[in-house]
């Protein structure tokens, strides 16, 4: 794995690509991990952030682009939004309605703003955001085409511990994987790609370039990103944020609850760790631990094909007679509206 110094883009790189290549003698895609924090509670600037780190990884060729879980909307490591069991204080209300507002809509004049991105810089742009709908927000990863064209969506099915106060569960209609001229893209969302139902039914759909934006930077998560690779014969494409306290705002302000006065603003509170992964299990560029950074490969798409000689979990290797999945992927609403116009009550006026 090498540094590669950084092109000029605009006022300069802002940081050092990791870079590692390819055998040339077949087709191969360009992909690039984002290594990056949120600036938090500041959604135009974290945008702008974006945009600078798609350009510098334009410059090296990249074809995708995937960026970590949450990074537009913020990930609130350390907070417990004054939650406890039977309780909600004030403070902990007002955090929430400030986070509510780091949100974006999808569709939105924000989701606009990512899909000429991409058309702008010619790439596959995978992205996390913290999705608004209405007062329940979304842990989503949202697809654009190089095209500029917005593909769709996949919401976070479950999220993890605390984080089941300030986010909703996505449904079955938001797992697609999307055919593009570079391959088969989807993506699941920090610890669902523990789920191994989730994960079949994304071998299922054809999965071939298999993102995996996280909030973990713990050491066994390579782990899981490697079985992953090998269980789907796909590549794995795991972007995480490098953060640091003082990315975050100053206390008290925001608050990392039980670590607080241990913490001075250069104290790393999320080490990143991401990492690019064949479907052999060879690990091609990563893991980064040392700070923000683009960390590209070369997939060479041949090793699918190889790797599913081997292991192909929903074809040669599976028994259906024995063992099957049943994926309810249709819209799980509230209240469904049995007319096909809106009623009165809902109409603007």
């Amino acid at each position: 794995m090498a540094l590669v110094p950084s092109a000029t883009v605009n006022e300069g790189p802002i940081f050092a690509e990791v870079d590692m290549g390819a055998d040339s003698s077949s087709p191969t895609v360009r992909a690039t991990v984002v290594q990056a924090s949120t600036i938090f509670y500041d959604t135009p600037a974290t945008l702008d952030k974006a945009e600078r780190l798609l350009a510098e990884a334009a410059v090296y060729g990249s074809q995708l682009v995937v960026f970590p879980e949450a990074f537009i909307g913020g990930y609130p490591r350390g907070s417990n939004f004054g939650a406890t069991i039977g309780n909600r204080t004030a403070k902990g209300k007002e955090e929430f309605r400030r986070y509510h507002a780091s949100a974006i809509d999808v569709p939105g004049p924000e989701v606009e703003r990512l899909a000429a991105m991409a058309g702008k810089y010619k790439v596959y742009l995978v992205m996390g955001v913290i999705e608004r709908d209405g007062y329940t927000l979304y842990c989503t990863v949202l697809f654009f085409d190089s095209q500029g064209h917005y593909l769709g969506k996949h919401r976070k099915v479950m999220p993890t511990a605390l984080e089941r106060i300030i986010w909703g569960f996505g449904d079955g209609s938001t797992i697609p994987v999307f055919e593009t001229p570079i391959g088969k893209i989807g993506a699941a969302i920090c610890w669902e790609n523990r789920m191994p139902l989730l994960r079949t039914a994304m071998y299922a759909k054809g999965i071939e370039i298999y993102c995996a934006p996280t909030a973990d930077a713990r050491e066994v998560w390579q782990a899981s990103m490697t079985h992953i690779a090998v269980e789907g014969g796909c590549f794995v494409l795991s972007a995480n944020q490098f953060c640091r306290r003082k990315d975050y705002p100053p206390p008290p302000e925001y608050v990392f609850s039980g670590t607080e006065e241990d913490l001075t603003p250069d104290s790393v509170v999320c080490a990143g760790g991401s990492v690019i992964i064949s479907p052999s299990g060879t690990v091609l560029a990563g893991p980064n631990y040392d700070g923000e950074a683009l960390i590209s490969a070369d997939l060479d798409l041949g090793e699918i094909v190889r790797a599913k000689f081997d292991f192909d979990v929903v074809g040669h290797y599976s028994r259906p007679e024995i063992l099957s999945l049943i994926v309810r992927d249709h819209p799980t609403n509230l209240v469904t509206f049995t007319s096909s116009s809106k009623t009165e009550g809902s109409q603007k006026s």
